[in-house]
């Protein structure tokens, strides 16, 4: 009967993969949003059944991808699936949502380092290679357009600092593959706790983002790559990429962290929330002056666990 049951669900959730997939294929404005919904399928499986059936639900949404969609379905399945599993399963061993998360992120990143590879040796494309006709591609648009307008000589300096930065962007690939996964993963799980909270009556969802904490290891991994990186490195060493990819995550991470922060102490001192929200908003409009004042809260806050002793000396106060 159980057999019977995993049989089933296996069935009808593929099902309900494969229409996702051709409608996020085939409908272009879509694509954008509807990525972050298609490994629900996967999620609400592998809650129920853990990993090893939901292997077998890859496999056929894989195949029946390849049948019914294009060829780009194959590594858009893969990402999905793996990452997909990989929080359901952790959904079913009843682990924290940030356990979940990390889990979840974990499993993004393999998709993704999977779907290069498979890029690489099977279509033979190589990331770097296209990443170089995209940025030579705009490179020589922008230069048009600025011959047109009769600019050349106004932003020639501006010019070649900005087309610097551009090539450079190429060896922040890992760190992007990390905050991509980091973002895909806790959408995914967010839309997954909703969906499964309906169907299967449980009580799934993150705890506020006002008491969100990452490890205080976070700010060891800062500091080092912040001291790296003022070391004269040279740029096509794997330890400059390393250094380079490390300050930009942390960097991401304890700015996440700091604003955490902000929202803990809006409702410590009973502040309005739109006071945080507003301070979240102007960071992102105006980071070179407020997301580095936000990345000091979360230094500050890890290192020193503010929260905890607000906490603690608020509740000393109330006995």
């Amino acid at each position: 009967m159980n057999y019977s049951k995993k049989i089933t669900e296996g069935a009808l959730l593929t099902a309900v993969y494969i229409v996702l997939l051709l409608v996020v294929i085939f409908v272009p404005f879509i694509f954008t949003f509807g990525v972050f919904i298609l490994p629900i399928p996967f999620i609400i499986y592998a809650s129920r059944h853990n990993w090893k059936p939901s292997l077998m639900m890859l496999l056929t949404a894989i195949l029946l991808s390849l049948i019914f969609a294009t060829v780009i379905s194959l590594p858009i399945t893969l990402l999905v699936g793996i990452g997909g599993i990989v929080i359901g399963s952790a959904i079913h061993q009843k682990l924290s949502s940030y356990e979940t998360w990390a889990r979840g992120t974990i499993g993004f990143i393999i998709g993704m380092v999977l779907v290069i590879l498979i890029l690489q040796f099977v279509a033979d494309v190589n990331i770097y290679n296209e990443m170089d006709v995209v940025i030579e591609d705009s490179i020589a648009m922008t230069k048009s357009i600025i011959s047109q307008l009769g600019l050349e000589q106004d932003v020639e300096l501006q010019f070649d600092l900005i087309e610097e930065q551009m090539y450079a962007f190429k060896d922040l690939l890992p760190s992007s593959i990390a905050l991509f996964s980091i973002l895909f993963a806790f959408i995914s799980q967010w839309v997954s706790y909703k969906i499964i909270n309906r169907l299967d009556q449980k009580q799934l969802s993150f705890p506020p983002f006002k008491n969100f904490n990452f490890p205080n290891s976070l700010i060891w991994i800062y500091f080092f790559a912040l001291i790296f990186s003022f070391v004269d490195l040279d740029p096509t060493s794997s330890l400059y990429l390393i250094v380079y990819n490390a300050l930009t995550v942390s960097t991401v991470l304890i700015a996440i962290q700091g604003f955490s922060f902000v929202f803990f102490y809006a409702e410590h001192k009973k502040i309005h929330k739109a006071a945080p929200i507003s301070i979240v908003i102007v960071s992102l409009l105006l980071p070179f002056i407020f997301l580095f004042l936000i990345r000091i809260i979360g230094i500050i806050d890890l290192g020193f666990s503010l929260k905890a002793r607000l906490s603690n000396g608020n509740n000393t106060v109330n006995k």
